[in-house]
């Protein structure tokens, strides 16, 4: 006949495992904060040429996370093409990473809203796990010595010139 198993040991050892669990998986969840430096990545971009991050250094980068399914990114398209090309030659690099897994579908989507800036591809997803994004579109703000500045989440028409202004205090002052 089998002992019984000690109930009291069995519920310490069951905490201890989720506690483990915890201390594993938070940090890698944790989202990346303004003045951490950002994370680096090197992807595919639309000429095949691989886009880094830290070859940006020098520039403020304005990273937006996006994919084709997301309604938000059609309407965040045009104004980020407008902050381009009137920030572009001050030092803005408008980057946009394209989250989908299947390429035809960010072609389908650029085919009706083209992108007049940067573009990065992670079918894979390694730069949003890096970044601990959660939706579609999120965009952070790097200075140009790489740190994160500010992480916003979604685009509402009505927070259009609040992140305008962030991105022009980020700028060198003859770019403003």
């Amino acid at each position: 006949m089998r002992a019984a198993p000690d109930l009291p040991a069995l519920q310490r050892w069951t905490r201890a495992v989720a506690a483990l669990c915890c201390v594993l998986v938070i940090p890698l969840a944790a989202a990346v904060e303004a003045g951490q430096a950002a994370p680096d990545f090197a992807l595919g971009s639309a000429n095949g040429k691989p886009v880094q991050l830290a070859a940006l250094r020098g520039k403020v980068v304005y990273l937006d996370f996006w994919a084709s399914w997301c309604a938000p990114c059609r309407r965040s398209f045009p104004w980020m093409n407008a902050l381009q090309e009137k920030y572009g030659p001050g030092g803005l690099v408008v980057l946009g990473l394209n989250v989908d897994q299947r390429r035809p579908d960010a072609d389908r989507f650029l085919a009706q809203v083209p992108a007049r800036f940067a573009l990065a591809y992670d079918p894979q997803g390694t730069a949003p796990k890096a970044y601990a994004i959660k939706g579609m579109p999120s965009s952070v703000l790097i200075d140009a010595t790489g740190k994160v500045l500010w992480v916003h989440a979604g685009f509402r028409d009505e927070e259009r010139d609040e992140l305008e202004a962030k991105i022009r205090a980020a700028l060198p002052p003859r770019a403003n």
